[in-house]
């Protein structure tokens, strides 16, 4: 992705805008709530996850591009500080990337564009690993 390009559309553009994102957002949640392959990022969520819906929503509509609605409300996302309290190794990595996978596939995001999602994702999901394994 490539803010300063403004030439082109912008990820939250290309994704369909605030509606699609919630549905991204609210489909990655569900997968979550619902799959056992997730629950090892399940169990590092709050429950009910109103609150980690919320705020995955506000932060993903600013860094695809869309309003800033994380940063006007908390500030720097600051993502891995924010994160170091929680073990986040390969297999959390792994299943945060596959829950959004598959939610993407469900509410049927142009692949072209998930490709590009799922590099970006991977090496901010990669850099959040703050344990061995």
């Amino acid at each position: 992705m490539n803010p300063d390009d403004s030439a082109s559309p912008t990820a939250y553009d290309l994704l369909g805008g605030d509606t699609k994102l919630r549905e991204l957002v609210d489909r990655f949640y569900d997968l979550m709530d619902l799959e056992p392959e997730f629950a090892g990022i399940r169990a590092l969520h709050p429950t009910p996850l109103d609150s980690s819906r919320d705020k995955l929503y506000w932060f993903l509509s600013g860094w695809m591009g869309g309003p800033s609605m994380y940063i006007e409300r908390f500030g720097h996302p600051r993502l891995r500080a924010r994160h170091l309290p929680y073990a986040i190794a390969s297999p959390e990595r792994d299943q945060w990337l596959r829950c959004m996978a598959w939610a993407m596939q469900d509410v049927g995001v142009e692949e072209s564009l998930q490709l590009r999602l799922m590099q970006s994702f991977y090496e901010t999901a990669d850099w959040m690993r703050n344990r061995e394994g």
